[in-house]
């Protein structure tokens, strides 16, 4: 049987810095210097996820408005020159947040990445949406001169003004709703705490930042 003096050496040198490393390793606090280290440096989850969405319409309010407009002439009797209707219009107004602008620390978690901060600018509400097939007229009167005007033209510009002003309407009612703006934060949480559920947080903390009333 053939000897090998070299390579038993070789064998016993990297036994015995085993024993060693596994001997210091035990009286360092730190470990040897070449020992393996984890750093955690990832950035916070589902930021991009969330601008990703743009707006979120949380909360939808169905309204009705009847908006009743007359239209005379000074000194002129209202059966010669004059208008008037009372249409009812209802509409939607939907409240939600606007997630396409967020700050870099507007998602911030813990060290062991089980809670979760989100801040948000408050909800707000977007552009009024009027049904044009449930509009109904429920009155009009037209004075002799606009009858005879309408066979000649439309009476699309009293017609806008009109729904004009019933947009208006149900803008003003939407933002006295108290409702519809706590309905939309609700809705918003829960939306969140579903994402970021399904991410590995186990606690998921919304903050609504109010707008600056200096900013226009």
């Amino acid at each position: 049987m053939r000897r090998f003096p070299g390579l038993i050496m070789i064998v016993l040198a990297v036994v015995g810095v085993f024993v060693v490393v596994g001997a210091l390793r035990g009286v360092l606090p730190d470990g040897l210097p070449f020992t393996s280290k984890t750093v955690e440096r990832s950035q916070p989850v589902l930021l991009q996820s969330l601008e990703d969405i743009g707006e979120f319409r949380a909360a939808s309010a169905n309204l009705q408005v009847i908006v009743d407009l007359e239209k005379d002439t000074r000194f002129v009797p209202s059966f010669v020159k004059g208008r008037r209707v009372t249409m009812v219009v209802p509409g939607e107004v939907d409240a939600g947040v606007d997630f396409s602008d967020l700050a870099p620390d507007a998602v911030t978690t813990n060290d062991d990445r089980t809670q979760a901060t989100v801040r948000l600018p408050a909800p707000r509400l977007f552009p009024v949406r009027i049904d044009p097939d449930g509009v109904e007229v429920a009155g009009q009167s037209r004075g002799l001169i606009d009858r005879v005007g309408s066979l000649f033209g439309s009476d699309d510009d009293f017609q806008t003004d009109v729904l004009r002003r019933a947009e208006d309407r149900l803008e003003e009612a939407a933002e006295s709703d108290a409702a519809l703006d706590q309905r939309a934060r609700e809705n918003t949480r829960m939306m969140l705490s579903q994402l970021l559920g399904q991410a590995g947080f186990s606690r998921v903390d919304v903050i609504f930042i109010a707008p600056d009333p200096t900013m226009r």
